[in-house]
């Protein structure tokens, strides 16, 4: 008979991921959002990732269809463990089912839990920095960016211009060179803008942010970078991080707007 014996640990249970744990509700299709994030993140923070059905081509009906599954794809990221924050991952999916809603659906899993999205993310990354006026880049379609554009209108800031790739293939939008974004950034930004936001989790523009900036001399703003920023911020991270653009040098500074 196989004799079955107890061992005993002598050291307390460690506390991983000790600066931070955010919980990531990406798009099926995503390659981009989970690389980005760990990229730019503190070593000592960590992401748990559920992902949400999304279907193609990219269009606000489409979009719309993913709200159902938010809850769920909320409810299986590490249940019964503390979360510091709960990130939506898609920033055209926030403008077609809202900022609001797209938080209600999180907290019907996750209540009392920080909600972050791309939109909320900018929107406090550009009060962070001081902008009215902006500039915008998409991979997206015209009549995506319409709505992209109105929802920043609707929220007090003077849109100058928005330009996009066209595509409506989210997996497509990954595979974007990352100098045809930095091109394409310069050739999109006004020069009376106080900043230019690269929107969509799908584009590798973290990576080129500062390039951008130094071409520009002004900030930009990306959809996952901002994600990191604020993650950070709701997680009461202390601390600034370098290589990510001048917004990450304000970690731990005051959020206006939760």
């Amino acid at each position: 008979m196989t004799r079955i014996d107890s061992v005993l640990h002598s050291k307390p249970l460690q506390h991983l991921a000790p600066g931070g744990r955010i919980g990531v509700i990406s798009l099926a299709t995503d390659f981009n959002i989970e690389q980005d994030l760990r990229r730019i993140l503190p070593r000592d923070v960590e992401i748990f990732t559920s992902r949400v059905r999304n279907t193609n081509p990219l269009t606000i009906e489409n979009l719309r269809s993913m709200a159902p599954g938010i809850s769920a794809a909320a409810d299986t990221i590490l249940p019964g463990t503390p979360l510091d924050a709960v990130i939506y991952a898609c920033t055209s999916g926030t403008v077609a089912i809202g900022i609001d809603r797209v938080s209600e659906l999180v907290r019907q899993s996750r209540p009392g839990v920080p909600v972050s999205n791309p939109v909320s993310a900018a929107l406090s990354a550009f009060d962070t920095l001081g902008a009215r006026r902006i500039s915008i880049l998409t991979p997206y379609t015209g009549t995506v960016n319409a709505e992209v554009a109105r929802l920043f209108e609707n929220q007090g800031y003077e849109v100058l211009n928005i330009a996009g790739f066209g595509f409506e293939d989210d997996t497509a939008m990954t595979f974007i060179d990352p100098d045809d974004i930095v091109d394409a950034a310069l050739a999109t930004c006004d020069p009376a803008a106080d900043l230019l936001f690269v929107s969509c989790t799908a584009l590798r523009a973290a990576a080129v942010i500062e390039r951008i900036e130094r071409e520009l001399n002004k900030p930009v703003v990306s959809s996952n970078q901002a994600l990191a920023w604020h993650s950070l911020q709701l997680a009461n991270y202390p601390a600034p991080v370098a290589g990510f653009g001048r917004l990450m040098q304000h970690v731990g500074g005051k959020i206006h707007r939760p």
